[in-house]
């Protein structure tokens, strides 16, 4: 088939947050050549050889739990924000329309207290079991396919950041959780992993931008294997995160001695007021707080900390601290601060991960996607950290596809 000629779905974890929106108007506007390729990596020469689908390509579905539209969606960043640009907007409005109607309602089973309360649609509250909200939800996925008559399906998640799941025995294996799947009141598996278990179940490679635990356990892994389906995450790294992965090698080459690294975050979005809970916070400072010492091989003192700051909106700002020790023992310091968009620096990442995953799936890869760790906070199936080396594994891959 040729390139031109497939139709491929995106359906969308959180359709109307900030990410999933600015990639959908990203989407539109590309098509219309409105906008530039900045910021996609997939747009860089080194994937001119590959056969990566086009923006014209895809058709966007998706999950959410509040009332909204692409439209209304947009709308919102563009006033608390002041980012993009009107005209565009008002160009790619019907394709905006015609993805709304593509988006269902999602869950909010085990997603956490805070998460439910932004639920606004009365059937993601249903108190159903986990195999029944997995049914609904894989039902969803499934009909989207084949009412657009989609050659492929990706599913990514860019929801909110649920509270840490602890896993136990059952997750270990299919054979032991696939009949807890039927209990009532018991928390067996957290959202984020039913709408990983839908999508993998049916085939469909599944992307988790999000701390949240997804597919990052054994038994949905088995899975996985079974049905031939490609998975990757977590976490997407967008900022101050790529920021360190890219500076401490560069300590570790000079050997220099990082002494302590601190890291103060504040930003004001909807995801920001979820990370003011300390239960969901703990999910993304697990994420963020463990690539200094991987990188330089030994542990110095690191903090890392996130504030909701409602004024900031969607202006992700970063303050970091670098205390450090070289030569005769004399000490020294390096501060940097980084701000932007938090939407605007992940949805092209977003869509770079659609594009990749889609052609490893056409492939006949299966299991993790450990060649996209340069997109991660937490890369699943690696443990290399430094930015540079992962982007290698990047590299490697598409140079094997040539």
């Amino acid at each position: 088939m040729r390139m031109s000629d497939r139709r491929v779905g995106l359906w969308l974890i959180g359709a109307f947050g900030g990410v999933a929106s600015t990639a959908c108007l990203g989407l539109a506007a590309l098509c219309r050549g409105l906008m530039d390729d900045a910021s996609l990596v997939t747009a860089l020469p080194l994937f001119d050889a590959l056969d990566l689908d086009k923006p014209g390509n895809f058709v966007i579905g998706g999950h959410d739990i509040r009332r909204s539209t692409y439209q209304q969606a947009i709308a919102e960043l563009h006033t608390r924000s002041n980012v993009f640009d009107a005209d565009v907007i008002k160009a790619c409005a019907a394709d905006l329309e015609r993805w709304t109607a593509n988006v269902r309602p999602g869950t909010v089973l085990n997603a956490g207290d805070t998460i439910a309360r932004l639920a606004e649609l009365p059937e993601v509250q249903r108190a159903e079991t986990a195999r029944a909200a997995l049914e609904r939800i894989q039902q969803d996925m499934a009909a989207f396919r084949e009412a657009n008559r989609l050659d492929q399906v990706i599913v990514a998640n860019v929801a909110s950041t649920e509270p840490p799941f602890e896993l136990a025995e059952v997750h270990g294996s299919m054979e032991r959780l696939r009949p807890a799947l039927e209990q009532r009141n018991v928390p067996i598996l957290p959202a984020s992993s039913l709408y990983a278990w839908a999508a993998l179940d049916l085939g469909f490679p599944y992307i988790n931008f999000t701390p949240s635990l997804g597919a990052s356990f054994p038994a949905i892994q088995q899975l996985a294997e079974e049905r031939g389906a490609a998975y990757g995450g977590k976490d997407g790294k967008t900022g101050e995160t790529l920021l360190k992965t890219v500076l401490a090698p560069m300590f570790a080459a000079r050997n220099l001695r990082i002494l302590s690294w601190v890291g103060h975050n504040i930003f004001g979005n909807r995801d920001g007021l979820v990370l003011d809970d300390p239960h969901n916070k703990e999910s993304k400072i697990r994420t963020k707080d463990q690539v200094i010492s991987q990188i330089v091989g030994y542990k110095p003192q690191t903090h890392v900390s996130i504030e909701y700051i409602e004024s900031l909106d969607d202006w992700k700002t970063a303050w970091d601290h670098i205390h450090f020790r070289g030569f005769l023992g004399v000490k020294m310091t390096m501060q940097f601060t980084w701000q932007g968009c938090d939407s605007i620096l992940a949805a092209p990442l977003l869509l770079d991960l659609a594009r990749l995953a889609l052609f490893s799936q056409r492939q006949g890869e299966a299991g993790v996607l450990r060649h996209l760790a340069c997109f991660f906070k937490s890369p699943m199936g690696v443990a290399e950290h430094d930015f540079f080396k992962q982007f290698s594994m990047l590299e490697d891959y598409v140079h094997s596809k040539k």
